[in-house]
């Protein structure tokens, strides 16, 4: 590690302009990054990291902010130290991708939805590393298979709409690091990857670190990711640096209140471990006095079985269907009223098409799906619409799914519009009942999305999601873009809904500790099918197939004394769910190894 920090922040005060007066973002902070040094920024959603982040990159003015105060160091590569609060946006362009490199929160945002993948990885290394067309493709090739995308080839002429959002994460990191940045600001990076890509990421990102010599700055809400990557790790909350050290030291002394009730909150895998209850708990945030299982309800709510979607590729000159994606092959599960059926598994394995297939928004091939005795399959247009009723979805991307045109309040009383299910002043009362519910101040009814963190916008979404009064929610990754705080409330909240209101979850996530917190029964998927299946405490206590066993041994602990090592991480590249058109795959047969415990025997695949 060199002496000489590659930037520093000096009292820095970044402010916004809204209806309601100025805001301040970030108040005053200050904190260095040395070379080969990761410094992790954590703190709730809002508490200004990322605005931090984007100061430093002079991305904050095209958001509506203003740098109000202090100065942002930055050593160049042999150009010495500049303050870049002072540097021109045309200078600022030539360092931007070139000597800092930026991961972004939301990759859908990040990325050009109008070129393809591979001519916005070439963009960068045309422009700043004067590459042709052919090298600069080579290399985008290369990134691509360093972050780990099944098909590098295929994905190069792909456009951001046809890839999950796992994948999509993992393009905009490639970007991020096609220049091989001085400084690398990672905002959130792994928040929509699964664990075993997650783990193989910041692998990657410490591998470039120490190879050569980047400083690192992460921001990230995930506790045991910062202990899996932090040297040194700066507090935020409410824009204000409340605590600063190395990560040993505040994990095992923090001194503030806020540090110690953010460790408090995370997740820890293994806890429900020799519970006296089997099923998840509400309740078990810090000030619970009593701890209630929630048992559910013997009743049939959700059937599925043989549920298949599969994907038209498209080629050759009349644009034939030439091959299909096997994105669901088979499903079958039963989802009783009241209880909680969690799905996981890595990125493109067909969970959250699997949710969306069940809703028919993505209309399946094959299969049956039952919701409360009826046939989702059967109905059409105008009864399918009423169906819908019982059935809402919370979507991985707040940003997508929230409409940036209307104000929040209107969003959140849409549903209840459409359906002609209230009058106007009980649409007011229920949307403000909502907004309190999910712990939003009533003053942002009057917002719209971009005025809130991501955090923020999901709990938004998660509001819309219990307009309705539903029966069924499926979930995708609706924690994900959570802090540790805030997702410790909003699980709470969706438990206790579950036991006021008898919500039945369909649970789409990739983060096993949350999973194992929420979860009455857990299927996990692998190439469009379920390869084990069975209760929480069985498939985790005791996991069966070697994906499963992969899938928790790649979960980040958090314990910085606990690390693991790249050499620890031995997965296997993901086969391709590309098949010809003729192709049909065996019928899945699984084995029940305990009572209710189900493990695929034929074609594992792993």
């Amino acid at each position: 590690m060199l002496d000489t920090p590659i930037a520093r922040i000096e009292n820095l005060r970044v402010e916004f302009e809204t209806k309601d007066g100025t805001v301040v973002g970030v108040e005053d902070v200050s904190f260095e990054i040395n070379a080969g040094e990761t410094v992790c920024i954590v703190g709730e959603s809002g508490s200004g990291k990322s605005v931090a982040s984007l100061s430093l990159m002079r991305l904050v003015e095209y958001g509506g902010g203003t740098i109000a105060g202090g100065r942002l160091l930055f050593d160049r590569n042999g150009g010495g130290e500049m303050d870049l609060a002072q540097t021109d946006q045309g200078l600022m362009r030539s360092i931007r991708g070139n000597e800092i490199g930026m991961i972004f929160q939301e990759p859908m945002t990040a990325l050009n939805p109008v070129f393809t993948i591979g001519r916005q990885l070439s963009e960068g290394l045309q422009v700043h590393r004067g590459m042709d067309r052919k090298q600069a493709r080579a290399r985008a090739l290369d990134l691509l298979r360093e972050v780990r995308i099944p098909e590098p080839e295929r994905r190069l002429d792909q456009y951001p709409h046809e890839l999950s959002g796992g994948m999509r994460q993992r393009v905009v990191i490639a970007m991020a690091l096609a220049c091989k940045p001085r400084l690398l600001i990672a905002d959130e990076p792994t928040t929509a990857l699964d664990v075993t890509i997650q783990a193989e990421i910041l692998a990657l990102i410490d591998r470039l670190k120490r190879e050569t010599g980047t400083a690192v700055v992460f921001i990230t809400h995930d506790m045991a990711v910062v202990a899996q990557v932090a040297d040194r790790v700066v507090v935020m909350f409410r824009g204000n640096k409340v605590e600063e050290g190395p990560v040993e030291q505040i994990f095992e002394a923090p001194t503030h209140d806020y540090t110690r009730a953010l460790l408090a909150a995370v997740p820890k895998l293994g806890e429900m471990r020799g519970k006296a209850y089997p099923e998840p708990m509400r309740l078990l945030g810090s000030d619970a006095h009593e701890i209630v299982p929630i048992k559910g309800h013997d009743e049939r709510l959700l059937h599925v079985s043989g549920l298949t979607t599969r994907f038209p590729v498209k080629g050759g000159f009349l644009r034939r269907t030439v091959a299909n994606v096997h994105a669901v092959e088979d499903l079958s599960f039963d989802l009783d009223r009241g209880r909680t059926l969690s799905l996981v598994g890595e990125s493109g394995c067909g969970k959250s098409t699997a949710g969306r297939s069940i809703l028919r928004l993505v209309e399946p091939m094959a299969g049956h799906v039952v919701l409360g005795g009826t046939d989702i399959m059967a109905l059409k247009g105008r009864d399918l619409r009423r169906a819908r009723v019982d059935m809402q979805m919370i979507f991985q991307d707040p940003f997508a799914s929230l409409n940036p045109q209307m104000k929040l309040a209107d969003q959140v009383s849409e549903p209840m519009r459409n359906y002609g299910l209230a009058t106007k002043s009980e649409m007011e009362d229920r949307v403000a009942m909502l907004f309190d519910r999910v712990e939003l101040p009533r003053s942002f009814l009057r917002r719209f999305p971009h005025e809130l963190s991501g955090g923020q916008r999901q709990r938004v979404a998660i509001a819309r999601a219990l307009a309705l009064n539903p029966k069924l929610i499926v979930s995708d990754e609706a924690v994900s873009a959570l802090d540790v705080s805030v997702q410790a409330q909003v699980l709470n909240l969706m438990l206790e809904l579950q036991v006021d209101l008898g919500l039945s979850y369909l649970f789409i996530s990739h983060d096993m500790a949350v999973v194992e917190r929420v979860s009455h029964d857990v299927g996990v998927m692998y190439l469009g099918r379920i390869v084990e299946r069975g209760p929480r405490a069985a498939v985790f206590e005791n996991p069966q197939h070697p994906y499963t066993q992969a899938l928790l041994t790649a979960v980040p602990i958090a314990d910085p004394r606990q690390r693991k090592a790249e050499k620890d991480l031995n997965f296997k590249p993901i086969p391709s769910p590309i098949h010809p058109v003729d192709y049909e795959p065996e019928p899945p047969v699984y084995k029940e190894v305990d009572p209710g415990h189900f493990v695929l025997t034929s074609e594992s695949g792993y």
